[in-house]
């Protein structure tokens, strides 16, 4: 007997080179630690990955109708832990955006399991061919998806992103490791208690989901250094801990980006479409990435607009931090108060009920302010030009473009692709809300009939 196999590695089936394990790290890349906690759950989850990426889409699928009526039985459990959270989110002094982020109330968790059965609705990404030819000399070629392996998460104080991520990465065969704030830890424990259950009563490994332990920050390092454990890592919250990621991972990463979200009245715009879409982006739920954080309003509509834009946003609970024009448009005889705007104000993800605004003299100059200070995350144009719309959108350079429409559209769910697992700002390797074909990336099968290169 060998010596490899003496020590327990296993060896190929010819007696040739050592066969790695599941969980060993992909060649070449840097070795972790093997004492972390964090590298020894993305062990587990590589070897949980390499059992769910052959099962078949009905097993994938029984394993998400039992996470969503699981779910909904443990309403009470998961709603008792996240009040933990709430609670001390709101003695910390916690923003109120934050704190209704966090929040689960039994409808938001109600939502979340039926976000996951329109999960199982959508077509199976896996095995989708993507391309497929026969070549001159005979062999058939086809480039089919795959899970992109071990997928991990890094979010803020949004416990919903738990189940989305988990019920994406599950249908698309990936095993996925799960980062939460300090702040929802209560909840997030909860929830991937839930999950776990549901996927194992269902015959798949419970480790394809997995909470990464620790609470410090030492953990998320810990995470973005077990390249070749970790296959790409999303992170999903602010500009910093985006920023962070981004610059210190060794893991690849695609980058979901903050949105400061511009809306642009053009000057054919109808008024009241424009009032009903502009407080809509802004108003609807402003702690969230795709609410509008820009106002920018074409000088031959502003007269008539301004003051109606106003009086709307002071209705609905906004504070405008405007431009000369708008403060002149609010300068108390006229109307609400403006707060006048600085350079930050431009440049400000609010995630409040605050907005900034300024009047432009032509579409041209509302593209200008946008390629200037947007994120790249949505814009949207108010018009009643055909012209107008198509320039607008050939000219500006988000991840998506409105025309006509909120903001807020921009969600996977909305866009038909189930939960999402976050809105790409970055051009490769996805755009736009994350559904399942992003979640996979693509291998080639070559088939022959006993081909050699000559």
């Amino acid at each position: 007997m060998s010596a490899s196999q003496t020590s327990g590695s296993p060896t190929s089936p010819a007696g040739g080179a050592p066969t790695p394990p599941a969980d060993a790290p992909r060649p070449g890349a840097a070795a972790p630690a093997a004492d972390s906690p964090v590298h020894a759950v993305a062990r587990r989850a590589r070897t949980a990955a390499a059992a769910l990426a052959p099962a078949p889409r009905t097993l994938r699928d029984a394993a998400l109708a039992g996470v969503a009526d699981a779910l909904v039985a443990r309403t009470g459990e998961i709603v008792a832990a996240n009040a933990d959270d709430v609670a001390a989110a709101r003695s910390e002094g916690t923003p109120e955006s934050v704190v209704d982020r966090l929040t689960l109330t039994p409808e938001r968790v109600a939502a979340i399991a039926s976000d996951v059965r329109d999960v199982i609705a959508l077509p199976d990404p896996v095995g989708e061919v993507q391309r497929g030819s026969t070549l001159p000399n005979g062999l058939e070629l086809r480039q089919v998806s795959v899970p992109l392996g071990v997928v991990g998460i890094v979010y803020e104080a949004r416990p919903n992103v738990t189940v989305d991520a988990a019920a994406l990465c599950l249908k698309s065969g990936n095993a996925v490791l799960l980062r939460g704030s300090s702040s929802a830890h209560a909840s997030n424990t909860a929830l991937v208690a839930v999950v776990r259950d549901a996927v194992a009563e269902a015959g798949l490994p419970a480790d394809v989901v997995q909470l990464v332990p620790g609470r410090g920050r030492e953990s998320v390092t810990e995470l973005m250094r077990a390249r070749g454990l970790v296959d790409v890592l999303i992170p999903r919250g602010g500009a910093s801990l985006i920023k962070t990621v981004v610059e210190q991972s060794t893991v690849p990463v695609i980058e979901t980006g903050t949105g400061n979200c511009h809306v642009y009245v053009d000057e054919s715009a109808d008024v009241e479409t424009a009032l009903a879409i502009l407080v809509n982006s802004k108003a609807q739920r402003p702690s969230v990435c795709n609410a509008a954080e820009t106002v920018l309003v074409h000088e031959g509509i502003a007269d008539v607009f301004l003051p109606r834009a106003l009086q709307a946003l002071t209705e609905a609970g906004v504070t405008v931090h405007g431009d000369a024009a708008w403060q002149k448009a609010g300068d108390g005889a006229h109307g609400p108060a403006v707060v006048p705007a600085t350079a930050a104000d431009w440049a400000d993800e609010y995630l409040s009920h605050d907005l900034a605004a300024a009047v432009v003299p032509s579409l041209d100059a509302a593209v200008e302010h946008i390629r200037t200070w947007s994120s790249g995350h949505t814009e949207a144009i108010v018009t009643a030009d055909t012209a107008a719309a198509r320039r607008f959108t050939a000219l500006v350079d988000s991840a998506a473009v409105m025309v006509n429409a909120s903001t807020r559209f921009t969600d996977g769910s909305q866009f038909g692709f189930g939960a999402e697992i976050g809105i790409s700002t970055q051009k490769l390797h996805a755009r736009g809300p994350m559904g399942l074909p992003e979640l996979t990336s693509t291998k080639y099968v070559v088939t022959g009939e006993g081909h050699i290169r000559r």
